[in-house]
């Protein structure tokens, strides 16, 4: 059975993440994610991708894509972790990945279905850890972690721009 990440098992900046998780099945919450947010990402008109909360603020179309960029690198990470790789993983800077992606040359559908072929490659990454793997350690941005903490970072990074989404781009 599979169980959320202890406190020390990823870094206190993580917390604000991880807490988001509903209880239940990380792999089942992830799926959910799949559904529930395409359909909502979908639903929303393409006239308002291009809205900016505040002057500097990323557009939704930049969000979708950040969201699409953190979840490759927490997988890559859980993968690293989970085969027992010790080797210290940097952190990234995600304004950088941002600038450096045009994610507003993009539709929103097709940053949408960009987000939803990561998610099935995480979630297919997933099905595939064994049972040990899960409680693996290993170093992110100088600090120690799990896999298993690495999933959860990931539906909670997501569940954070959703929110951060309803509440300052659809107003």
């Amino acid at each position: 059975m599979r169980v959320r990440p202890a406190k020390e098992d990823y870094a206190s900046y993580f917390d604000k993440y991880v807490s988001l998780v509903p209880e239940g099945s990380i792999q089942a919450i992830l799926t959910e994610q799949l559904e529930t947010n395409a359909a909502f990402l979908a639903a929303i008109p393409e006239e308002r991708a291009l809205h900016r909360y505040a002057p500097g603020k990323w557009s939704l179309k930049e969000v979708v894509g950040h969201i699409a960029d953190t979840e490759r690198v927490m997988s890559y990470r859980l993968l690293r972790i989970a085969r027992g790789d010790k080797t210290p993983l940097p952190g990234f800077d995600e304004n950088e990945f941002v600038k450096g992606a045009a994610f507003d040359s993009y539709t929103l559908a097709e940053l949408i279905e960009d987000w939803t072929n990561v998610r099935r490659a995480t979630l297919t990454l997933l099905r595939g850890l064994p049972e040990d793997a899960w409680s693996r350690r290993g170093y992110v941005s100088n600090g120690e972690t799990t896999a298993r903490a690495l999933a959860y970072i990931t539906a909670g990074h997501e569940l954070h721009h959703i929110g951060v989404i309803k509440e300052r781009y659809l107003k």
